[in-house]
């Protein structure tokens, strides 16, 4: 067990590592098969192998893009990257980190009322990885709110 106490050195990446190495490396071989497979069929016509080519782009592309995410913690807050979407968070807009049972990532709850999900931090393939990487953040945004004077909204309001 790592100690909860201290969080993380600055900046840190939280990513699902195993699950994009799974998509990358299938990804690659989905395009070397479906290409190699359009070059060996000698009935095919040159637009029909472009066709080929450019479906296995497509489906390495996809896989690409659900690869993408990551949540990225610097001095200056939190930035989340989801497989369309980035966002970054001041430390102060960070009100818990949560990554309950069932969850199939965490879930950032932000100042304005609304909860962002982080898809850089998920238990599919490695769950107790995202277990450490969820309470990492946990510890870290709750460090950087106690420090702020602008922190949690329920704190000393004076």
């Amino acid at each position: 067990m790592s100690d909860n106490s201290a969080p993380p050195a600055l900046p840190v990446t939280f990513r699902p590592s195993r699950t994009r190495a799974v998509l990358l490396i299938g990804g690659a071989a989905i395009f070397v098969v479906i290409t190699t497979v359009a070059l060996l069929l000698e009935q095919l016509s040159p637009g029909e192998r472009t066709s080929f080519v450019f479906t296995a782009a497509l489906l390495f592309g996809v896989l690409l893009l659900l690869a993408r995410p990551k949540v990225v913690a610097d001095e200056t807050g939190v930035t989340v990257v989801n497989i369309a979407s980035r966002r970054h968070l001041e430390w102060a807009e960070i009100l818990q980190v949560n990554l309950r049972p069932g969850d199939p990532w965490v879930f950032l709850n932000l100042s304005d009322g609304t909860s962002l999900p982080a898809l850089g931090i998920q238990p599919g393939i490695a769950k107790q990885r995202a277990i450490e990487d969820a309470r990492a953040l946990r510890a870290l945004a709750e460090a950087r709110a106690i420090g702020e004077p602008h922190g949690r909204r329920d704190e000393h309001q004076g």
